[in-house]
Parts: C-alpha cells; sequence; structure tokens
C-alpha cells in the first residue's frame, strides 16, 4: 500500500520506473549535444555543392568600404549574399590559411614562411584536436583532409589552379618552390594550393584528376553532376591580388582581382549545380601584412609548432567573407565571428561530416540562421 493510498501493481512501478530512467538518460544526452560542438551543428538547409575562391592579402576596410578598388565584389556581388563582417584569417602568411581550411591543422614554423622548401613534414606526435606535432610542409598520409572525408563518403571534390596546367603540378620533395614569385606565361603558386601538402593526396590517382588547371571549371560547371560536391578555386599571382603590378602588365591588386571575378563568378552562379543547392565563398587568405593585423578571433589557439604570437600565430586578421546562395538572402551582412576554421566546419556540416583538427574548437561559429536567411 503507498503513502496516497493508491494499490500500485509490480508492472506499473517497473514501467514508471523505465520512463525515470529513459527521461534522465534523454535529459543528459540533450545536455551533452548541448555542450558537444558536434552534436550541436546547426540546422543546414540543403547545401550540397560548396565552391570557396580564395583572394590573396587585404584587410577588411580595403576590401568591403566605400570606394573600394573591387567594387564587383564590394557592391554588386555584396547585394547577392551576406557579408560576414567579422571573418579573420587564422595565420601569416599565406600557406597556413590554405591547409587550415582544408585540413583544420594550424601553422609550424615552415608553413609560415610558405615552404620555400618544398619538405616532408617529420610528425613527432599528435595533440590535441589530432594536430600533427612536428615540423615541415608535406603531411604524411595520416594527416587527414575534408578532401579524403568526401571520398570516403562517396562524395566529389577538385582543386582549380589558374596557370597550373599539368594536374597536381608541385615541386619534387626536398626542392625549392620556384613558383615563390609569378614568371611570364606562369602566375602559379604551389603554396596557394593546399592539396599538394598532403601526402595522402599527392600519392593518390586523385591528384592528378582532381587537382587541375582552372580551365576544366567551365566544363565542370555544365551539368549537376559534373559538378563536384566541393570545389577550391585558386585563381594565379596576379588575379588574386597578390601580386601589383604583375609580371604581363596587368595592374594587379584589388583591381585585377576584381576583373578576374567578373569574368568567373558569374558562369558559377548560373550553373544548374549553384542554382539547385550551392553555396560559393568569396574571402580572402589574410589581412595585408603581419605588421598591421595579426589580430584572431573564435578562440583560435596558437598549435602545438609554434611558440611566439604574430608571425607564428594565432592571427590572421579580419578580411571578410561574402557567401551568396540560393538559401541565402541578398544585401544582408552577419557580425558572427569566423574563420578559416569556421569555413571548414561549416563544409562538413554541410555533408555530415566529423570535424577535422582545430574545426572541433569548442564553441567555434559555423554557418546558420545568421548565413542561410532565405527560403529555398
Amino acid at each position: 500500500m503507498a503513502d496516497d493510498g493508491v494499490m500500485r501493481s509490480p508492472r506499473v512501478v517497473w514501467l514508471v520506473g523505465v520512463a525515470v530512467v529513459a527521461l534522465t538518460a534523454l535529459a543528459a544526452t540533450m545536455l551533452w549535444r548541448a555542450n558537444d560542438p558536434q552534436a550541436a551543428a546547426p540546422a543546414n538547409p540543403g547545401v550540397q555543392h560548396i565552391t570557396v575562391i580564395n583572394l590573396e592579402n587585404k584587410g577588411y576596410d580595403r576590401i568591403w568600404a566605400r570606394g573600394s578598388d573591387a567594387p564587383y565584389l564590394s557592391s554588386t556581388l555584396r547585394s547577392q549574399g551576406v557579408l560576414l563582417t567579422q571573418y579573420f584569417g587564422v595565420a601569416h602568411h599565406s600557406l597556413p590559411n590554405y591547409l587550415a581550411q582544408l585540413s583544420g591543422q594550424g601553422p609550424n614554423a615552415q608553413t609560415q614562411s610558405d615552404c620555400q622548401l618544398y619538405t616532408a613534414f617529420e610528425q613527432t606526435g599528435t595533440a590535441a584536436f589530432d594536430q600533427a606535432v612536428g615540423e615541415g610542409c608535406v603531411y604524411p598520409a595520416g594527416v587527414r583532409t575534408v578532401a579524403g572525408q568526401l571520398s570516403d563518403a562517396g562524395r566529389t571534390w577538385k582543386g582549380y589552379a589558374e596557370d597550373m596546367g599539368e594536374g597536381c603540378r608541385h615541386p619534387a620533395l626536398g626542392d625549392r618552390d620556384d613558383t615563390q614569385r609569378a614568371r611570364p606565361g606562369d602566375q602559379y603558386a604551389v603554396r596557394h594550393n593546399p592539396f599538394v601538402y598532403f601526402a595522402a593526396i599527392t600519392g593518390s590517382p586523385d591528384c592528378a584528376r582532381n587537382v587541375v588547371d582552372l580551365a576544366a571549371l567551365s566544363g565542370d560547371l555544365a551539368a549537376v553532376d559534373t559538378t563536384p560536391n566541393l570545389a577550391f578555386i585558386t585563381p594565379n599571382l596576379c588575379h588574386d591580388g597578390h601580386d601589383a603590378p604583375c609580371v604581363d602588365g596587368e595592374s594587379g591588386g584589388l583591381a585585377s582581382a576584381d576583373a578576374w571575378l567578373s569574368e568567373w563568378v558569374p558562369r558559377i552562379l548560373a550553373s544548374p549545380a549553384f542554382r539547385q543547392d550551392g553555396l560559393l565563398v568569396i574571402t580572402f587568405d589574410e589581412s595585408d601584412s603581419v605588421d598591421s593585423d595579426s589580430s584572431a578571433c573564435c578562440g583560435e589557439r596558437p598549435g602545438p609548432n609554434v611558440d611566439r604570437p604574430g608571425i607564428n600565430g594565432p592571427g590572421g586578421g579580419r578580411v571578410g567573407a561574402l557567401v551568396l546562395s540560393p538559401f541565402i538572402a541578398g544585401g544582408t551582412e552577419s557580425n558572427t565571428p569566423y574563420n578559416h576554421y569556421s569555413l571548414l566546419a561549416s563544409i562538413e556540416d554541410a555533408f555530415g561530416l566529423p570535424y577535422l583538427g582545430y574545426a572541433a574548437t569548442p564553441g567555434l561559429s559555423r554557418f546558420g540562421a545568421d548565413v542561410f536567411t532565405a527560403e529555398h
């Protein structure tokens, strides 16, 4: 007999107990998911084709302010997408920013110097967030990339690099990188092509098939089935804004980058894959220089292979990013803090992939309701 005078059968008592245990477990699971960055991913509206264009070495105010030397980007395209006003690079100089987007790996002294010598990364251990401990440029096959994740998941990816010519072009291990400076007729920069810094890619036939010259892009955009789920596009040293003036006589800087965007971006926006479920991200690797802006955001960590702020991280300065998609209302902006690790995490969210490296940083923002503001 219970205290309230109501007789309960053993089966009723058992069912009540089971329900209490189940509800307790559910509450614990919900609390865990709320505090776990991978479990609490923002809802994705259905993006299945992502294109990333990286430009070079400009700070936020130079790019996006009124009177910018890039009016197509800062005005025409800005009216069609969402401007991420608090988007940051993660390092100086160029290379570690590209590597962050592809793998979530932090910088080391050689990548911070843009790997003048194309050396193998000598790994001595693994630190938190699967950070490879060691020194060098080309990461061993055990260091994962989002490209490998996509292949494992039956998805497609490609890197398109202007002036690269032959697929998967890179120096031999131990050789000097002769693309550090542009040459007439060849303004390709290996250090702006992150795919060739991972032995899992360069040691696979996928490299020659999937890391290709920019000329292949137009044909691939012709149909949804031939458009990769993830595309990284690297203009040459003139058209990414890096050089000014350029070796071929172009003005370079933002003006040349803007002219290049006005040629290629309309092709991407008109493609069947973009119109169906696409997303285009246009950003810059880092701000103007180490001296002018080494600011960081988003709980960025310095990584196990660096020992000084600024040149050895963290912090690549505020650059901003523009994101366009049928799922995004034009002329909008978000003040949510993002960086290149956030971009990697957002790509992984779109395809249901686990986070690599510093993309798993607790509290790191990923594209959510602040970005996806339109119904498709």
